[in-house]
């Protein structure tokens, strides 16, 4: 029970972070705003391109990472979807300068991702696609994260235009530093836990 209410949590600080950046029209990064850019592009549902994008990076977790992780990012992801449709609900319109959203709303969905990595879970996309080859081949989390929301950003730049897609490479930058930190930190504790027994950390600190 804790842990569905400690991922409830991180679900909810992860979609109120999103909704600033969408109140500031900022282009989200992962595969909820690479289904949202394309949905610009082609006459398909935001719904469905975000369902269809998904599914291969589901099976990828399902063999790399397991059942249980699986199916905890396919929660995960489920409780954002639905926390992100109640939020305008809940909450007035809340529209920052541009910059400003993508700084406070990229640090807010960093602290939820965080969250949601202590409790066993992701966002799924890039997340489980970074979080995989860092276990198979010691590539730095962030980084990886951050090529792939870049990616995105840049097919978003239709759609918002060159300055907004800027500020969106800021908060992707954030998102990816924290995540990083956050792995270099569980780096060194496991490493300092260890220290003298012939264990191999779970996390390793060396990056690309």
């Amino acid at each position: 029970m804790k842990k569905i209410a400690v991922m409830m949590f991180g679900c909810f600080i992860t979609s109120f972070g999103l909704y600033l950046l969408k109140g500031s029209a900022i282009v989200t990064g992962g595969t909820a705003g690479l289904a949202l850019s394309v949905s610009y592009l082609l006459p398909i549902s935001f719904s469905i391109l975000f369902t269809l994008i998904n599914i291969p990076f589901y099976i990828l977790s399902y063999f790399k990472m397991g059942k249980q992780f699986t199916f905890s990012t396919i929660l995960a992801v489920s409780l954002v979807t639905i926390f992100s449709y109640l939020l305008p609900i809940i909450f007035p319109p809340l529209a920052f300068y541009p910059l400003v959203g993508s700084i406070i709303g990229g640090f807010i969905i960093g602290i939820g991702t965080i969250i949601l990595f202590m409790n066993g879970s992701s966002l799924g996309g890039a997340q489980i696609l970074s979080i995989t080859l860092q276990k198979q081949f010691n590539w730095n989390m962030g980084k990886t994260n951050f090529i792939f929301d870049t990616i995105v950003i840049l097919i978003g730049l239709y759609s918002v235009g060159l300055l907004r897609g800027i500020y969106s490479i800021v908060s992707v930058f954030i998102i990816s530093f924290m995540m990083s930190t956050f792995k270099e930190k569980i780096a060194h504790r496991n490493t300092s836990k260890n220290n003298g027994d012939n264990v191999t950390p779970v996390i390793k600190t060396q990056s690309v």
